[in-house]
């Protein structure tokens, strides 16, 4: 058994003694997230690009569609983290460039890159719905991978458990307004240190991605009409993300609502794509 690491999975018997959230080149620190997130959009590429050879596409075609939708998934990222979290940058403008210090949504990159697809598609005259087909399965990919960046930051994770799946997270490496009441309530000091317990809903998330992606590398030679595959990825990851949003407790808020900005839009997501793939398959059984 592994006593006063830093990251424990009390119930599996696996943790990390000394976690370490970058390194140091030249002295000069790199940041695990920067470099997981990087490895993500490598991967997600890669995918992208074979399935566009499946289909008998330009490979390439992703590539340079990949050079802009990276540039401003990062904006939409940091726009829509900063959007509802305005009361921390409003007196402090500057601090909204600083992404170095945090807060990047990853529904503001979705719709960063959703919206660059729009555009990309018109300029180069190509069906938007046939490139978001792809797109997706690419996107996805960067997910599952991503999220283990958060796993680094500490950060990202739910409240109290005791499931299985429990992790716990010496206090001392999470940011304070990431602790919830109920989270100091169950406080657990271990030799000394303090620590939380917590939902690992970065696994969680990561996890459901990867049985998406499965999925999706399935159901892709079985669609039916263009959008099939987007459709069907906005349905399957609005679904997890509702649920594994209510368990977090670092959620944005939708303005002075108190309802979760990003479990209000999977709900809505899940809805549109449920609709849409309704409509386009009993189109297709009446043809």
């Amino acid at each position: 058994m592994i006593t006063a690491a830093d990251i424990r999975f009390v119930h599996l018997g696996l943790g990390i003694q000394h976690l370490r959230n970058s390194i140091s080149i030249f002295g000069f620190r790199i940041a695990f997230y920067g470099i997981i997130i990087g490895i993500g959009m490598l991967a997600g590429i890669m995918v992208a690009r074979s399935d566009a050879k499946r289909r008998g596409q330009d490979p390439d075609l992703y590539l340079d569609f990949a050079l802009y939708a990276i540039i401003f998934a990062i904006i939409g990222a940091r726009v829509y983290y900063v959007l509802f979290e305005w009361e921390n940058y409003r007196n402090d403008l500057i601090q909204i460039f600083n992404i170095r210090a945090g807060g990047l949504a990853i529904y503001g990159g979705v719709i960063g890159g959703a919206l660059t697809l729009i555009i990309f598609a018109r300029l180069k005259k190509i069906s938007f719905l046939s490139m978001a087909d792809t797109a997706v399965l690419g996107l996805v990919t960067g997910q599952i991978i991503g999220r283990w960046g958060n796993f680094f930051n500490c950060e990202a994770f739910g409240r109290y458990t005791d499931s299985l799946f429990a992790m716990r997270i010496r206090r001392a490496l999470v940011n304070e307004s990431m602790i919830s009441r109920n989270l100091i309530d169950h406080l657990i000091i271990e030799e000394g240190v303090e620590y939380i317990q917590v939902h690992p809903t970065f696994l969680y998330e990561s996890v459901w991605n990867l049985g998406l992606l499965m999925f999706m590398l399935w159901y892709r030679k079985r669609k039916k009409f263009d959008g099939e595959m987007l459709f069907v990825y906005l349905f399957g990851y609005g679904l997890g993300r509702f649920w594994i949003e209510g368990l977090r407790t670092d959620q944005l808020i939708l303005f002075s609502t108190g309802i979760p900005v990003s479990q209000a839009l999977s709900l809505l997501l899940v809805c549109i794509a449920a609709l849409a793939l309704a409509i386009n398959h009993l189109k297709l059984r009446r043809s």
